[in-house]
């Protein structure tokens, strides 16, 4: 594990966060005790989810995808890169999440079932993430345990081999 901002430490002890299995760490924040049912057939599930998402320097957040849309939110550190492609693994584009201005935005979208993958800019990058309808680990999976999306994700270029 590469070496961490004496902030990014503090942040993952006092937030009481854990290592996601997309890389970075979490700890859900709120679960909505509101139920929905998803109009794509999903058994229902949370009204909305939120966690808290660190990413140190050297740690990434792979590709993967969420059946829900997500919201990412900046709260502090380094402004983050967001790269994302279509559910075809297309398309890939990389936007910037950090305070507003000079090309980056506080708060960014990923549609449900669109590819998505992160890496901080600096010594590390505390977000927030909201998913809706809420987040279950059924509705997750990284692209490197698809070929076919994970040939398509390369091909596509735009993004470091390292998100794979």
């Amino acid at each position: 594990m590469p070496s961490q901002d004496n902030r990014a430490t503090e942040l993952i002890a006092a937030l009481h966060l854990v290592e996601h299995p997309e890389g970075g760490y979490y700890a859900e924040v709120y679960r909505s005790p509101s139920l929905v049912q998803p109009a794509d057939g999903r058994s229902s599930r949370s009204a909305l989810t939120s966690i808290y998402f660190l990413l140190p320097a050297g740690v990434v957040s792979r590709w993967h995808r969420v059946r829900s849309d997500e919201v990412w939110h900046f709260y502090e550190g380094a402004s983050l890169d967001l790269w994302t492609a279509t559910p075809e693994g297309n398309g890939v584009e990389v936007r910037r999440l950090g305070p507003y201005g000079q090309g980056q935005w506080p708060t960014l979208i990923v549609p449900a079932a669109c590819w998505q993958a992160a890496r901080s800019s600096g010594a590390y990058t505390l977000v927030g993430c909201t998913v809706a309808p809420g987040f279950e680990f059924h509705d997750f999976s990284l692209a490197v345990d698809e070929p076919e999306i994970a040939t398509a994700l390369k091909k596509s270029g735009g993004s470091p081999a390292e998100l794979l």
